[in-house]
């Protein structure tokens, strides 16, 4: 690395950023992810026990341009966050690292679905390794507020009670701050989940929702539709722009909507990149998204798997 990349990379980390798109069972640490297989019994489950190949295989499920295969790979982070104990060390690690990056607020998702806990257990677990890690990165001279997205499984019927549920306790832990659809999208459109979004709707929750797959802008209408705030990554919204000569775009209905009412695109070009929602990150729309005028954050998703950071980002 020369020594000009070295101090843009420096100023990258040290200026304050946000993230809002960050899945906290995406972003293990390798080390953590060895030391609790081993406490638990899951190391014989493992591909490898080899630190640098767990990373390799883990990214390599990431650029398998399949979310299908992409979502495989969480089998061993979910794993690892079975208890109160192991839920709470991986959220005191993901804030430690953001901090360390330069981020100063972040919204991190999780699913309570997919643990072995009652929803408020595995929440307050969250919000206890965020307030760790919280003083612990003032005491270094560091700010960082952390929050947490609650996500219903698509797949899953349980997304009205996952929506009561953030109703309920965001009144007890402010830390809970919004309610999201995630996990796979081709087939499962928001209307499955319409109930439980009306409900999001008429307690005034804070809605974001993945839009990411096939059938493209059909997901994304339909997340608008049943009440998204903000749409998890939106990438596919290009098909539905055209690129002009002079470097400006002309907008179709949807993506002229999507404009107007300022609606946020919590993007990842990475992961987005990956998974084959476009097929190089130098042809991610986020940078005309940008110059014209829309309103789109840079993300990580999953830091694990991606192998990213919000600076890298």
């Amino acid at each position: 690395m020369s020594a000009a990349s070295t101090t843009d990379r420096e100023a990258i980390v040290s200026a304050p950023k946000s993230l809002l798109h960050d899945h906290l069972d995406g972003g293990l640490r390798v080390d953590t992810i060895l030391e609790i297989s081993d406490e638990i019994g899951h190391t014989p489950r493992l591909p490898t026990t080899e630190k640098a190949a767990l990373q390799a295989w883990f990214t390599a499920g990431a650029e398998a341009r399949d979310l299908l295969k992409y979502l495989a790979t969480f089998e061993h982070t979910i794993a690892c966050m079975q208890s109160e104990a192991h839920i709470e060390r991986v959220a005191y690690e993901a804030v430690t690292d953001l901090a360390n990056d330069g981020v100063v607020y972040a919204e991190i998702r999780y699913a309570p679905e997919l643990h072995a806990l009652p929803f408020a257990a595995s929440a307050d677990a969250i919000a206890a390794g965020f307030r760790r890690a919280e003083k612990d990165a003032a005491s270094r001279g560091k700010f960082i507020s952390a929050h947490i997205i609650v996500c219903a499984m698509r797949t899953e019927k349980r997304s009205l009670e996952v929506a009561q549920f953030v109703d309920a306790h965001r009144h007890r832990e402010p830390k809970v701050v919004s309610f999201d659809l995630a996990g796979a999208e081709t087939g499962w459109p928001p209307s499955l989940h319409a109930e439980a979004l009306a409900f999001a709707r008429s307690r005034h929750l804070n809605i974001t929702i993945h839009a990411s797959e096939p059938p493209d802008l059909e997901l994304i209408s339909d997340a608008l539709t049943h009440g998204a705030h903000r749409i998890g990554h939106g990438v596919r919204l290009n098909r539905d722009t055209t690129s002009l000569g002079d470097g400006s775009l002309r907008l179709g209905p949807l993506a002229q909507f999507v404009l107007d009412r300022q609606v946020h695109l919590e993007m990842a070009p990475t992961c987005n990149t990956q998974i084959g929602a476009v097929n190089a990150v130098s042809e991610h729309p986020i940078g005309p998204f940008l110059r014209h005028g829309f309103n789109v954050s840079v993300n990580t998703d999953n830091r694990l798997m991606s192998k990213v950071s919000p600076s890298s980002e």
